[in-house]
């Protein structure tokens, strides 16, 4: 069997929804296996993070996460991974997001003989808010250069792998209105949280979505109010509503939700923030470009995605990132999730391909 899917399928086997230790384990016992890498765990939440790194000069990392959502009954049989190969997909909870191109990473990296010093890192906790790569960034220096093993495939044209140049980050804000309670049936002896409430929602929908071109790329955000909570019983004036807005963030620019505070009794706070991404280095941006031109027999392009990956993390401590990886849109997290095994074979052609050619000499 191929290398790279006999080892995805070895990690997609592995449960890591709960606790990624034993993925982990395997992901380092294998580095040790078969590279003479140096190769470190250190003491993230959930079995820790592997990374692996060789050669010497400025850093490029392939990166991934072994941690996977929680799978679908019908992806678990008697405490175990349901994992199969049909029609030249491997099938499983991971599959897609993201052990496939894990594998296809690690045993590029096995193979790579770099003029640069190459890493190799598999970070827990990425589907929590990115804990792992956090962890490590606060504890090391960041890499150059990343290529981010999320997904780019069928982007611009179906089966093709992509190179994602940029991608939108997610705030998520919660709206507070504070009010004065009384009798329902004496409304104006009160104030109305709920009113204020509406009052803050209607300055949301005013607000205008945030848009930046990287390398050619226009990535638009946008905000949306995605929940509303108030009252306690139909007969009392509510003293409190709470809104729950959901903003995908591009580099730089965020909406000016602040101006729901010029309303009374209003005020809000960020719960989550997960970065976006651009890509800072037009010439690496070309390099993965051009390692995956040539590890596939379609055409592929810059591309920006929608979803927020490990790879806001690293751009915000300076590393020039892009993502690209086998997983499709709308494949990962489904109780289907699968991984085309031939997309595999580009990714590992790609990795390879730009760890052998990076940094790009000027003959």
């Amino acid at each position: 069997m191929n290398e790279v899917h006999a080892l995805a399928r070895r990690l997609v086997e592995v449960p890591s929804h709960e606790d990624e230790a034993a993925a982990g384990d395997e992901i380092e016992d294998w580095l040790r296996e078969h590279t003479d890498a140096d190769i470190t765990r250190d003491d993230a939440p959930s079995g820790g993070n592997v990374i692996a790194r060789k050669g010497s000069g400025e850093s490029v990392a392939l990166v991934g996460h072994h941690d996977v959502v929680p799978p679908a009954d019908s992806q678990v049989e008697d405490g175990e991974y349901v994992v199969y190969e049909e029609d030249g997909r491997l099938y499983g909870r991971g599959a897609a997001d993201m052990k496939g191109a894990v594998a296809a990473a690690m045993v590029a990296f096995r193979d790579a003989d770099p003029d640069c010093e190459l890493l190799f890192c598999s970070f827990v906790g990425e589907e929590q808010g990115g804990i792992g790569v956090r962890h490590y960034l606060e504890r090391r220096d960041a890499p150059d250069y990343a290529v981010v093993a999320e997904g780019s495939t069928s982007y611009t044209t179906d089966g093709v792998t992509d190179v994602v140049v940029a991608h939108k980050g997610r705030r998520g804000s919660t709206i507070y209105a504070q009010g004065v309670a009384a009798h329902a049936s004496e409304p104006d002896s009160g104030s109305n949280a709920i009113y204020r409430a509406s009052d803050a929602v209607d300055v949301v929908r005013e607000l205008d979505f945030p848009a930046v071109d990287v390398l050619g790329e226009r990535v638009q955000g946008s905000v949306a109010v995605t929940g509303i909570d108030g009252g306690s019983a139909w007969n009392v004036i509510p003293d409190s509503c709470e809104v729950t807005v959901d903003e995908r963030t591009v580099p730089g620019e965020r909406a000016d939700l602040d101006r729901v505070t010029s309303i009374p009794g209003v005020s809000w706070s960020v719960d989550q923030d997960l970065p976006p991404m651009k890509c800072t280095s037009e010439a690496f941006a070309d390099a993965v470009l051009d390692a995956a031109d040539a590890a596939q027999s379609g055409t592929p392009a810059h591309v920006s995605k929608p979803h927020a990956t490990d790879a806001g993390w690293l751009a915000d401590e300076g590393t020039a990132c892009v993502v690209c990886g086998a997983s499709e849109p709308g494949e990962a997290h489904t109780k289907t999730e699968s991984v085309s095994l031939g997309t595999l074979d580009v990714c590992y052609e790609t990795y390879l391909g730009l760890a052998n050619a990076w940094p790009v000499r000027e003959d």
